[in-house]
């Protein structure tokens, strides 16, 4: 018996629907797909941007950092010159009146003591007035605390100097300290009592550590940089306390170095810079962030968001260093700053 025709077209036309429904499913998982592989795609593309946009900034923010860190060492070195010519010229005279002086007054003693009672009294009378056995013991201290100011602007002026040098293209052996001591003679002013606070007492306990392969300037940037947000973060916190109080319970940076093998670096050992300040810490919610790109918990302009973020680049990526961060809140902060010795590094101390 021969089957419908009717059916037969029906079933042709239902194979026709199921494959070209089979087509369509097909098609859109396809769409779907390559839906799924755009959307990644421009993630991916977009992630890329931001992240090309963000280094772009951070360039372009260490750029106008470093030219201004090389616009203030052409100003420092030239102060330091302009200080150190007509210093030595002070000093050098300074050294010839002493000279000169003591002269005066070896000859003023053998007159005395060759012609006691010959004296005449016109000149007794006038050593009486100006009081010359007092100018006797005076004036020589006066020379030495003259010739004290003159070589502390002599070491002012080198700490200048240093400040302002320009990094070798490689390293060099440099004494820490040395770099430390810069830092704080630049910072001096900071340091001193105002209205609201006493001076910020600065302790160093440095040890017996052998000079070490740095960028030395590089370094002081990095010193300079902790060293004024301890600076700052005690000045904020002063803020509206009694001074009694301050003196009582005084602000206070502590400076520790020490050579140590234990510094989790590839080298075994390294030189290690600790610097703590009594100051209100650091919250805890804000620890992870302080080294972030262009973070900052300071007021508008006076604060950048990246003293600690190429202090760290400096100690990392420039020394193959790193640097941590400890912090008490309402307490104490510590920077570690560990900057590791070749390979034949000398033993602990």
């Amino acid at each position: 018996m021969s089957e419908d025709p009717r059916l037969l077209a029906l079933e042709k036309e239902n194979r026709i629907l199921r494959k070209q429904l089979e087509r369509s499913k097909t098609h859109r998982i396809t769409l779907e797909n390559s839906y799924e592989n755009q959307q990644a795609l421009l993630f991916k593309v977009i992630q890329g941007l931001e992240q090309s946009l963000a280094e772009l900034t951070s360039t372009q923010l260490q750029l106008i950092e470093q030219e201004k860190m090389s616009a203030l060492g052409n100003l420092v070195a030239g102060v330091a010159h302009e200080i150190n010519n007509p210093i030595s010229y002070i000093s050098g005279n300074i050294a010839e009146l002493e000279y000169s002086l003591s002269e005066i007054f070896d000859h003023l003693n053998l007159y005395r003591h060759q012609f006691p009672a010959g004296v005449p009294e016109k000149i007794a009378a006038h050593a009486e007035e100006i009081d010359l056995a007092f100018l006797s013991e005076d004036l020589p201290k006066l020379m030495a605390s003259v010739i004290g100011g003159c070589d502390r602007i002599h070491a002012i002026s080198r700490s200048l100097r240093n400040f302002s040098r320009l990094d070798h293209s490689h390293k060099i052996l440099s004494n820490l300290h040395e770099t430390i001591d810069d830092s704080l003679l630049i910072l001096k002013h900071r340091l001193k009592a105002n209205n609201y606070r006493p001076a910020i007492t600065v302790i160093t306990n440095y040890s017996d550590i052998p000079p070490i392969p740095c960028f030395p300037n590089q370094l002081n940037q990095v010193f300079m940089n902790i060293l004024v947000n301890a600076i700052d973060a005690l000045d904020g916190h002063s803020q509206g306390k009694p001074y009694r109080t301050l003196e009582t319970h005084p602000n206070q940076i502590s400076i520790t170095t020490e050579v140590s093998q234990h510094c989790k670096l590839p080298a075994q050992t390294c030189a290690v810079v600790r610097i703590t300040d009594n100051g209100p810490g650091i919250p805890e919610h804000l620890h992870q962030k302080i080294f972030e790109h262009l973070y900052t918990t300071k007021q508008m302009g006076k604060g950048t968001g990246l003293g600690l973020t190429i202090s760290q680049k400096i100690v990392t990526e420039h020394h193959d260093g790193h640097i941590t961060v400890d912090t008490l809140p309402g307490q104490s902060t510590r920077f570690s700053i560990y900057i590791p010795y070749p390979s034949d590094a000398p033993a602990d101390r």
